[in-house]
């Protein structure tokens, strides 16, 4: 499987330059989700289709004509040999064996009726799980049999980095009219809220003995904070695995804008209100929060202790940044 960074690459190569505010993308985005969310079968693939007509002006819808059918091919990019195969279950998590089953009969299929097929994609509705492993290595598996240049799954998050890449005018098309958030008084939209509503419902560990706490004691001392502070970012590594793998199954876009507003939080907090140490920690904790509760706080601390470990927030000490 990709990564959305080279999924991008792969489908389009061009250069993304969204002109849509922060608030007015994240709106967009939820929109582009719900579709995600509720296309199946050919609604989905009209989706992509539509995605990539205007992304890629190469690309060539085939559809199902008479008994020909569509010759295992859903579209393609014949100046390249880019060929892709669409598949939209209403229950992604349940259908890999089915994925795995068709993956092998489509692609014999196409390799027998198209010519030039240099690379391969199947676009998979996944609907923001992420795929299976043995669906990857079946996937792989073709293209090391048929020695093909490039293959890969194309998941939702894929499509979404895409989305973001197109005009104005064009993500609109894609989603609908987009509100003024300006006039939305009652609904933050929040990428951060959003995640944090996301961490207090994962599942206390049945068996930690994996985990590994950071070992952030240089860091926490150069940055004033208490070992009480220190132990609570501590306590919320404990989630970092689980949010990773929350992130990775997301948008590029998503990880892009938390670390973006962290950062220019933590800046304005610092820098402007003259916060530092623990006073700092915690007036972060409280911006972040919708809620003043003990289970919306370890939340924000468990996206805190994410960024503090990548040095997106709080300063990392001199003698690391030296060597």
């Amino acid at each position: 499987m990709y990564d959305n960074d080279i999924a991008v690459d792969l489908l389009l190569g061009f250069k993304v330059m969204p002109k849509l505010t922060r608030d007015e993308k994240y709106i967009a985005r939820c929109f582009f989700k719900l579709k995600i969310h509720e296309s199946n079968g050919a609604a989905f693939e009209t989706l992509f289709t539509a995605i990539m007509s205007y992304a890629e002006p190469e690309f060539r819808q085939i559809k199902p004509w008479g008994s020909i059918g569509d010759r295992k091919n859903d579209g393609y990019i014949a100046s390249r040999g880019i060929f892709y195969q669409v598949y939209a279950p209403e229950k992604p998590e349940e259908s890999y064996s089915k994925v795995i089953e068709k993956l092998g009969a489509d692609f014999n299929g196409l390799v027998k009726q198209w010519p030039n097929v240099h690379e391969f994609y199947f676009v998979f509705n996944d609907k923001y799980l992420g795929i299976n492993p043995d669906a990857s290595a079946t996937i792989d598996a073709i293209g090391g049999q048929y020695n093909l240049k490039k293959t890969g799954f194309i998941l939702a998050s894929h499509l979404e980095d895409v989305l973001f890449g197109l005009s104005d005018d064009q993500i609109q098309m894609i989603v609908g009219g987009i509100p003024d958030p300006a006039k939305l008084h009652t609904i933050n939209y929040s990428i951060i809220n959003e995640i944090i509503e996301k961490i207090k419902n994962f599942p206390c560990e049945d068996d930690d003995s994996n985990l590994i706490v950071p070992d952030w004691e240089k860091k926490i001392v150069f940055n004033n904070l208490s070992a009480s502070v220190g132990m609570r970012l501590g306590n919320g590594s404990l989630f970092l695995g689980k949010l990773n793998e929350y992130l990775n199954n997301q948008s590029k876009f998503t990880a892009d804008d938390i670390r973006s507003r962290l950062r220019e939080l933590y800046n304005t907090e610092k820098k402007h209100q003259h916060y530092q140490g623990d006073v700092l920690f915690w007036r972060m904790v409280k911006l972040l929060v919708p809620q003043n509760t003990k289970e919306f706080q370890e939340a924000a601390i468990v996206i805190l202790a994410k960024y503090f470990e990548t040095c997106d927030v709080f300063e990392e000490p001199v003698e690391e940044v030296q060597q």
